[in-house]
């Protein structure tokens, strides 16, 4: 009895504490009465904002279960630790010596370069070292030669040790030969390294507007490489005096590389000069008997047997006439001969082969040479500021060789070359005189000639038709360019 009535009371206080908290929540029980998933009723389920919020916060879970699970258990799994390698010791032969000190003592070359007019006795002084090092390295074999021909720009290195005793000598003798002395006490070794030397060939066209000089340098051309081409044509044209507006000139020349790098300037390979309407052509050929010269495109060489200007010169100052007021004797009076007016100091050249007859002074002449060149032709320099070294009366000389240096030695008010040409003693304008010609290629070298300059003639011809449909095209008097 007392234990129902106790199980009575429990269940009243149960339900006053319901209606207590439904009371005190009546706004969300009736705003969420109806979440409930399983309503009985005969409607049928009917899915509601909520109820889809519910199911995809539950889907949310899941997905985040089966994901986040796997990937904590991934990242805290520790790999199985790398195998451990073990290194052997190889037993290796041992190098030689001499590889072993020069691994352990760098080798110090001091690379000198050779200045005009410096010698290599003279190169060997300034570094300490005396004759006998020097006559040592020009007795080893066939590099003595090349070691007594060196020139300005030239470069040498030296090895020397501690003491300043000669160890090594490096040098150039040709452009694709290196060679390496060793020294030592009792002998000397030499190793010869091969370099590679290629010719990278350029094409230049250009018309003259001004000057020969604008022209070759708008066509790309170096100042140099355009004095080669002026010398190439030099027999036939007077380029003081015979250039005009309009003449026009191709070249196809090369530069020298070694080691991929730029060396020096080459050769003029093939060339074409327009001249007042006249055209000259130019191609490099060498002879059975190792001559090197320019014939023109039938073979003849354009070598002559005279220069027509035997001086680099700026311009023509006085022609030949019979009869000129002398600028210091202030008088009429005959001159025999052309002045060239240059710098002092510019080289005179002989003007062909010969012996030389007179070298000495001579009244109004000043420095005055004189060169015999056959039984009837010589000819004369006057007013040189110096002689060059080496030949004396009675020597011979070759075309192009060095005889002077122009000043205004003498009756001179300025410096300049005056030339005298001479046909039986009596002098004649060198500018009008008719020329020996020289003789043409024998037979057999001219076939080997024309089989070796076709493709070259062909090119020059292919160009010279592009340059005339381009001028024809553009209305215009010049083309020029390099490539």
């Amino acid at each position: 009895m007392g234990e129902g009535l106790s199980h009575a009371a429990h269940s009243a206080r149960r339900r006053a504490i319901r209606r207590k908290a439904q009371q005190r929540h009546v706004h969300f029980y009736s705003r969420c009465a109806h979440w409930s998933v399983c309503r009985t009723g005969i409607a049928p389920i009917s899915w509601h904002r909520e109820r889809w919020v519910l199911g995809g916060t539950a889907l949310l879970l899941v997905l985040l279960t089966l994901v986040v699970i796997p990937a904590w258990a991934s990242a805290m799994r520790h790999d199985a630790p790398a195998p451990e390698h073990t290194l052997l010791a190889l037993k290796l032969p041992p190098l030689p010596a001499a590889a072993r000190q020069a691994a352990a003592v760098p080798e110090d070359w001091r690379t000198v370069r050779v200045q005009p007019g410096q010698t290599l006795a003279d190169i060997f002084h300034g570094l300490g070292l005396g004759p006998g090092d020097l006559q040592r390295v020009l007795d080893a074999g066939q590099d003595g030669q090349a070691l007594r021909r060196i020139h300005p720009g030239d470069e040498f290195a030296f090895l020397q040790d501690g003491s300043g005793a000669l160890k090594g000598l490096r040098f150039d003798r040709d452009e694709a030969t290196r060679v390496t002395l060793r020294l030592d006490a009792n002998r000397i070794s030499e190793s010869v390294q091969a370099r590679a030397v290629e010719r990278r060939e350029h094409l230049a066209h250009g018309s003259i507007d001004s000057s020969l000089f604008d022209a070759g340098s708008q066509a790309g051309m170096s100042d140099a490489m355009i004095l080669q081409l002026a010398k190439v044509f030099g027999y036939d044209i007077d380029f003081a005096q015979d250039l005009r507006p309009g003449d026009s000139f191709t070249v196809i020349y090369n530069d020298v590389y070694r080691d991929g790098e730029y060396l020096h300037e080459g050769d003029i390979v093939a060339a074409e000069f327009v001249n007042q309407g006249r055209r000259y052509t130019a191609y490099r050929f060498q002879t059975a008997g190792g001559d090197v010269g320019y014939y023109s495109e039938d073979g003849r060489p354009l070598r002559k047997s005279f220069l027509r200007t035997p001086v680099d010169f700026t311009r023509i100052s006085s022609r030949f006439t019979a009869a000129r007021m002398h600028p210091i004797l202030g008088r009429m009076r005959a001159h025999k001969g052309v002045d060239y007016a240059a710098p002092t100091g510019t080289p005179i050249y002989a003007a062909g082969d010969g012996v030389i007859r007179y070298r000495g002074w001579e009244n109004g002449y000043g420095n005055f040479v004189v060169i015999q060149h056959n039984s009837t032709i010589s000819t004369a320099y006057g007013h040189m500021s110096r002689f060059a070294g080496g030949e004396r009366i009675g020597g011979r000389v070759h075309q192009g060789q060095i005889i002077g240096y122009v000043g205004m030695t003498g009756l001179a008010t300025g410096p300049h070359l005056h030339y005298e040409f001479r046909v039986n003693g009596a002098q004649r304008d060198p500018l009008t005189v008719t020329l020996p010609k020289p003789e043409p290629l024998p037979v057999a070298q001219l076939a080997q000639f024309r089989r070796q300059n076709a493709p070259l003639l062909a090119r020059m011809k292919a160009i010279d038709g592009g340059v005339r449909l381009a001028r024809a095209g553009n209305g215009a008097g010049a083309v020029g360019g390099s490539d």
